[in-house]
């Protein structure tokens, strides 16, 4: 049996790409991070930057999904361009990175929702305690409808939105100095040599907008959905973090925004409400935080279950993976298999944050997983840029020398060049000093899984796998 078929239109797309991309958690979170340990006053440039260079990605991308209408979407993609074996080898390294960035989150939402809990009722609760709370009501909604879902993730990310843009507008009215948009968006800091630093921490702020390509199985229109709400979700996602990073310099002041967010870091926006709102919106603010990370947690789960089901069904993983629910038509194997994943970390290091700071957690699961996806599905991104060429250059299609050529090749090179400056920066990344074996670790947790997927692959060219079918094929289950 199948996925669910066609039930989510635009709207219900934009939402699960916007919930990964989880709006408060990357404002109140990612921006003051960049603007911290970056030092740079660009953040807002950043985002505009990053967001045309996944626009132009998106071109490609998206043109792939109407002729390779898979779940699997990157492994399915690069396996078409580039051959059976980069596609079994960014398949591995897809599962792993997209499992990192969902089991990460758990980190950073236990901190936020026991210190939540503690504050307000004078409890002890361990971060572990609530995460695991969150693991059960993402497990069942997991394998139920992908339309409950949305229904779900559709409030928590229109709430998100409207703290925001409150906190936009409050920064706005208290301004302490002029803005000062010339500093926030100059375009010669486009070449800047910190340029680099920043754009690595601004990408991960975008990472799930490429998920739409992934639940083209479940689309009401397979050709036209997943290319609208990718197009969309990247405007939107590009325009107001922009906006909002500015936000947060005229509230601070352009001359002070650099050592405010270095004190305060992701306190920063709860600190400004503290100040300047009453203490029940302040409170308001963070229950919304943590119903943001819900929101991202629920997302990738999705993400993940769905490329357990196509790499199952393809044989790229067993075949069990590929089940689905008769009732609901839900990838519960590859639901259930996220989560027995998620718990295992969870429940390591619940044992080695025993005795530390609570903060430690956050150091930790959080930075450690989140960014080591990042850093994997960068290079997916630039693999499938340039797969995008290959297949275009094997099959003849209707699409534009745009489409096939143009786009792919920029993409690619600039995506190259983002995942360049991860690597330079993996260690700041991290909230490392200097580079240590940690980061090199982490990074062959990625990388060294794909290798030994492509090796496998390129050793036993008698299996079958079902990327290697005609595109048109690719669908059937």
């Amino acid at each position: 049996m199948g996925l669910e078929q066609r039930k989510l239109g635009v709207p219900a797309l934009v939402v699960m790409i916007i919930a990964a991309s989880a709006p408060l958690t990357a404002v109140a979170g990612g921006v003051t991070t960049n603007y911290a340990v970056t030092g740079m006053q660009s953040v807002p440039l950043s985002f505009l930057v990053v967001g045309a260079i996944l626009l132009v990605f998106s071109i490609g991308y998206t043109a792939m999904s109407r002729h390779i209408p898979n779940a699997g979407a990157f492994y399915a993609y690069i396996a078409q361009g580039l051959g059976r074996a980069w596609g079994v080898g960014s398949a591995m390294v897809a599962v792993v990175s997209y499992n990192l960035m969902q089991i990460g989150i758990y980190g950073m939402f236990g901190f936020a929702a026991s210190s939540f809990a503690n504050s307000m009722m004078g409890t002890a609760i361990p971060w572990w305690a609530t995460a695991l709370v969150a693991w059960v009501l993402v497990g069942l909604l997991g394998v139920n409808r992908v339309d409950f879902s949305v229904k779900v993730l559709g409030i928590v990310v229109a709430a998100e939105f409207l703290v925001v843009i409150i906190y936009n507008v409050m920064a706005f009215v208290v301004s302490p100095e002029a803005p000062a948009p010339g500093a926030a968006f100059d375009i010669s800091d486009a070449i800047a040599p910190g340029m680099g630093a920043v754009m690595a921490f601004t990408i991960a702020a975008f990472m799930g907008f490429e998920s739409g390509t992934i639940y083209n199985e479940e689309v009401k229109d397979p050709k036209r959905t997943a290319r609208v709400a990718t197009i969309i979700a990247v405007i939107v996602i590009a325009c107001f973090y922009a906006f909002s990073a500015f936000a947060i310099s005229v509230g601070e002041g352009a001359s002070n925004v650099l050592g405010a967010t270095a004190e305060f870091g992701p306190d920063l926006i709860f600190v400004f409400f503290a100040t300047h709102a009453p203490a029940w919106f302040v409170d308001l603010a963070n229950l919304l935080f943590i119903t943001s990370l819900f929101a991202a947690l629920l997302a990738f789960h999705n993400v993940v279950a769905r490329y357990f089901y196509a790499m199952g069904r393809g044989g790229a993983l067993p075949s069990i993976l590929a089940g689905t629910s008769r009732r609901t038509q839900a990838p519960v194997a590859g639901s259930l298999a996220q989560s027995l994943l998620a718990l295992i970390v969870i429940a390591v290091f619940a044992v080695i944050s025993t005795g530390q700071d609570p903060m430690f957690i956050v150091f930790t699961m959080f930075t450690w997983l989140t960014n080591s996806a990042a850093f994997g599905l960068v290079l997916l991104m630039a693999l499938t840029s340039f797969a995008i060429m290959g297949y275009f250059a094997k099959h003849r299609t209707k699409d534009s020398l745009l489409t096939r050529v143009i786009a792919p090749l920029l993409s690619g090179l600039a995506l190259v060049f983002i995942f360049i400056q991860i690597i330079v920066n993996f260690d700041v990344l991290l909230g490392m000093e200097e580079p240590g074996m940690l980061g090199y670790i982490l990074m062959a947790v990625v990388i060294v899984p794909g290798i030994i997927g492509f090796l496998v692959t390129s050793a036993v060219r008698t299996r079958t796998v079902d990327t290697d079918a005609e595109p048109e094929h690719l669908s059937v289950h």
